[in-house]
């Protein structure tokens, strides 16, 4: 099997956006291994602390690039060939490994889920340890890394023409969900020929909200499985983990993107489950969990998780029966 590999640069990287118009930056057949390495951050991010290292191919996007209108450093896109419109982008997740010795957290006024209660903005530095999976914070406390990239993105239609790469959507992007971890799998709409895969937005840790703008950024390196499944309409992203199948919604208002979420679980479980509409209501009111994802991405998320072994459970009834 081919492993390819993206290395970040002024070449192999869009600053805050998305768009069907982008150039790829390599082609590989459906099925096949892309790994990408990341970079996060602007120049007023990066640390002063000799200690915390600094790759020289984030300085030089800094040099040569600049954002826009977004802040997420994204490396790709990735062209899949035989991936059309219609099709869906299955994007297993294979291993996601810290790459940076350092990660960053900001809290801006009027950002946030909080924007009235705090009036000076704070820029925090953290160390990591790559090896021990530990980020240690400025007031001494170590908290446990758990990598995953808050931006996984097919590239919108092309009539929707360049897109923030902040606001999530029905191509993902800013989905910022923490269950994203090595060993899920996310998929995809595909809305332009060759689907146009791009990651960034890395993150050692975040808990669900991301409440105050952002988790601990970071850059990563990523190995991807990228796929094409035909013959399904897919109107929105949605994920699997080993043990929990994961329905996403977003919206402005965080109860609509509540709502969003828990329709597309209902028509997720009746469709692999046989139950109706109104059994699968009451499934996830007995046995899944709702979810907020993010709330400060302009759409909010929310999602649901659904324990596989309740619709595993129904099919071996079913087929007890007969």
């Amino acid at each position: 099997m081919t492993v390819h590999e993206i290395f970040p640069g002024p070449e192999t990287v869009h600053w805050g956006h998305l768009g069907a118009h982008l150039e790829p930056v390599i082609e590989i057949d459906p099925g096949e291994i892309v790994t990408l390495h990341s970079v996060s951050g602007g120049s007023s991010e990066v640390p002063s602390d000799p200690r915390l290292t600094v790759r020289p191919e984030l300085r030089a996007i800094h040099r040569t690039l600049a954002p826009r209108p977004g802040p997420h450093i994204l490396t790709g896109p990735v062209y899949v060939r035989g991936a059309r419109p219609g099709d869906i982008l299955r994007v297993e997740i294979l291993d996601i490994a810290l790459r940076d010795d350092w990660g960053f957290n900001i809290m801006k006024p009027g950002k946030g889920a909080l924007p009235d209660d705090f009036s000076e903005p704070q820029l925090l530095h953290l160390a990591i340890d790559r090896e021990k999976l530990r980020i240690r914070t400025p007031w001494g406390l170590d908290i446990a890394a758990r990598p995953f990239f808050g931006v996984m993105a097919a590239a919108p239609r092309a009539a929707d023409g360049s897109i923030t790469s902040v606001i999530p959507g029905y191509f993902g992007g800013n989905i910022d969900n923490k269950e994203l971890v090595a060993g899920s799998v996310l998929y995809l709409p595909v809305s332009i020929e060759g689907a146009l895969f791009s990651a960034g937005d890395g993150h050692a840790s975040q808990g669900d909200g991301e409440v105050c703008l952002t988790a601990v950024e970071t850059g990563l390196t990523g190995s991807f499985r990228l796929d094409v499944l035909s013959g399904e309409a897919l109107d929105g992203p949605y994920a699997e983990t080993p043990t929990h199948l994961i329905a996403m919604g977003f919206d402005e208002s965080l109860e609509e993107a509540m709502r969003a979420a828990l329709r597309a679980a209902i028509r997720m479980i009746v469709r692999r489950s046989g139950l109706t509409e109104a059994e699968a209501y009451s499934l996830c009111s007995m046995a899944a969990d709702v979810r907020i994802t993010q709330v400060v991405n302009v759409k909010q998320g929310a999602h649901v998780m659904i324990p596989k072994y309740l619709l595993n459970a129904n099919r071996q009834q079913e087929e007890a029966i007969r």
